[in-house]
């Protein structure tokens, strides 16, 4: 499945591609970039920052500042990572910035349960916002 994360609520986006890749399903996420969360800017771009400043510096918790990575630690936030399925549920989801070459002429797919349009607020942020905030370079 090629997924298109384009106008997607990375939320929910996330939670659906965890359930697909524990029942063995291999998934490509492209444009991560342009994936959204939503709520009021200040508060989204607060949060991230007081997550990244927690902790150590060698010892972490750590913040992805890639936007592929940062898709893909929200979606290993609902995968049981720790345990023997979780670990290979979480190596069949790519992440990508962008279309990548090999995947231009494929049929790309979207899910309209996490569509932004459904959605009643208009305050987002998109992924790559956050982590242009965050110090990665875009």
């Amino acid at each position: 499945m090629i997924l298109d994360a384009t106008n997607l609520v990375l939320g929910r986006m996330a939670a659906i591609v965890a359930k697909k890749a524990i029942l063995e399903e291999e998934i490509i996420i492209v444009n991560c970039d342009k994936s959204i969360v939503t709520g009021d800017k200040k508060e989204i771009l607060a949060n991230y920052k007081k997550k990244s400043k927690r902790g150590a510096p060698k010892t972490g918790p750590y913040i992805p500042r890639n936007s592929e990575k940062f898709v893909k630690r929200t979606i290993r936030g609902m995968i049981p990572y720790k345990q023997p399925k979780g670990r290979e549920a979480f190596k069949r989801v790519m992440c990508y910035v962008g279309l990548p070459e090999e995947f231009k002429d494929k049929t790309l797919e979207t899910i309209e349960k996490a569509n932004i349009s459904k959605m009643k607020n208009l305050k987002f942020l998109t992924v790559r916002e956050i982590c242009f905030y965050l110090g990665g370079k875009l």
